[in-house]
């Protein structure tokens, strides 16, 4: 499992309340808009209607996520966001992808930038860092709720490229176009994941430990609380003790 794949796992165990839920609605309003832009209607468009069962999955009034969509395709008036990706450097030199979606572009690569330095980084150019991340499907199961050996059976009959089955995750890989396609086969085998999502996975990882490891999890966890960044993706790799003691729980 990647170091942000684990980060993200232990601050979903903390619990939905630690995250802002404002913020959580701001950013799937934002994904609604730009994905309705390759069209209104989620059976034609994947990439919206991924976007629509993630809002629904947070409970947001059918109301706001019709309305997002009409901004989306032009029916109704509203800001235009642009999808920026910034690449740069977190401490010990490990390699971070953070993209965004924004409508104020110089706000933005101010503010990310900011954070990196704040954190022991620094910004670099586009591509600086993108070579060392491969696209890829990626599908989350929580193993306390669904039969572990069921879902790997499932995976392996839809041609899943490779199924990871950790102590506290069970990880389903995919090739980005088989995607969708591996998402439904499952889903209509009743396994629901706790996260879906086409992602960026490191080819190799940059060890931390101490004020070094510390210090990237205050870049990672800067990050996620900003509002205009969408995802980030790094290659770090830091021990589960690490992690918990930064999460709280150590």
């Amino acid at each position: 499992m990647s170091g942000h794949s684990k980060w993200s796992t232990i601050k979903r165990k903390k619990g939905a309340n630690d995250a802002k839920r404002s913020k959580i609605f701001t950013q799937l309003i934002r994904e609604l808009v730009i994905a309705a832009k390759g069209g209104g209607d989620p059976a034609s468009n994947p990439r919206l209607r991924l976007a629509v069962e993630k809002a629904r999955g947070q409970n947001m009034p059918k109301a706001n996520i019709d309305k997002a969509i009409k901004r989306g395709t032009g029916e109704l008036e509203g800001v235009n966001y642009d999808e920026i990706r910034y690449e740069g450097y977190g401490p010990g030199g490990t390699a971070v992808i953070v993209d965004t979606l924004t409508d104020n572009r110089n706000r933005t690569v101010g503010e990310v930038r900011h954070l990196f330095a704040k954190c022991g980084g620094n910004l670099g150019e586009n591509g600086c860092v993108s070579y060392l991340f491969e696209k890829t499907g990626l599908l989350l199961f929580d193993p306390d709720t669904v039969d572990r050996d069921a879902v790997m059976e499932a995976a392996i009959e839809a041609d899943a490229s490779d199924v990871i089955d950790d102590v506290d995750l069970l990880e389903v890989q995919t090739n980005p176009a088989d995607f969708e396609r591996v998402r439904e086969l499952l889903a209509g085998r009743g396994f629901a994941p706790t996260s879906a999502e086409v992602t960026m996975r490191p080819s190799t990882t940059v060890k931390l430990e101490g004020k070094a490891a510390q210090s990237m999890l205050r870049l990672i966890e800067a990050l996620d609380e900003h509002d205009d960044v969408k995802e980030i993706y790094a290659n770090f790799d830091i021990s589960d003790e690490e992690m918990s003691r930064a999460s709280g729980d150590g």
